[in-house]
């Protein structure tokens, strides 16, 4: 059914997910909060560029970081100089294409919670003398949890699948840069289609699942 290509595979995948997935929450609190509270002239373009993967071809997006990552790219020769080599056809590189392709599913969730919070539960917070810190820890993240468990979702979920930017900038190199997306692409180019059948109706399933249950969660968070 699963051969041990398929199964390295799967794995690889899973990790990436993951990573890509804990990266972004990190990384994109601090930049949806200033999307969503700040006013600064420059939030419009930044909501922008964090939207742009969404309409922008993976062709495109996996091309323009591969030749960043390359070794005359500008990433490409500040990671030579540090002794790191280049991250094109890496591991590392595919995290950092699937960090910007699946960049707008984890913060715009984020963006929508904190504009839905209003200023009410901060300016309560304030008159109470808690300061923007404490304000942030314990009343915007914790009114907040919902887009924090749909952006875990859909970046989890979206970078499972990821197929063009992958394949791009990591190529299809075995227990290394070939995830699962290329795994199924390979199987029906060599005809295999019983394996090909095991791993897309697997992730089918997956992400079916996944997704009704978050939609089941949030319908029951909006229940009186």
């Amino acid at each position: 059914m699963l051969d041990a290509n398929s199964l390295a595979a799967i794995r690889l995948t899973i990790e990436l997910s993951v990573l890509t997935t804990l990266i972004l929450l990190v990384l994109g609190t601090p930049l949806a909060w200033w999307v969503a509270r700040g006013r600064s002239r420059w939030r419009s373009p930044a909501r922008a560029l964090v939207s742009l993967p969404l309409v922008l071809p993976p062709s495109v997006l996996g091309f323009y970081l591969l030749v960043a990552l390359g070794a005359n790219g500008p990433l490409g020769q500040l990671t030579q100089a540090l002794g790191w080599g280049t991250l094109a056809f890496t591991f590392w590189g595919l995290l950092i294409g699937s960090i910007i392709y699946s960049l707008p599913f984890v913060v715009q969730p984020l963006i929508n919670a904190f504009e839905s919070l209003g200023q009410r539960p901060l300016e309560a917070a304030a008159t109470l003398r808690a300061g923007p810190l404490d304000a942030f820890w314990h009343v915007a993240l914790p009114l907040a949890r919902p887009g924090y468990l749909t952006g875990a979702v859909m970046g989890f979920a979206h970078t499972l699948g990821e197929f063009g930017v992958v394949l791009m900038i990591g190529g299809n190199i075995p227990g290394a840069t070939r995830v699962l997306s290329v795994q199924i692409y390979d199987h029906v180019e060599a005809l295999e289609y019983a394996q090909a059948h095991w791993l897309a109706g697997g992730m089918l399933l997956f992400s079916f699942t996944v997704l009704l249950a978050l939609h089941l969660t949030q319908a029951r968070q909006r229940s009186p």
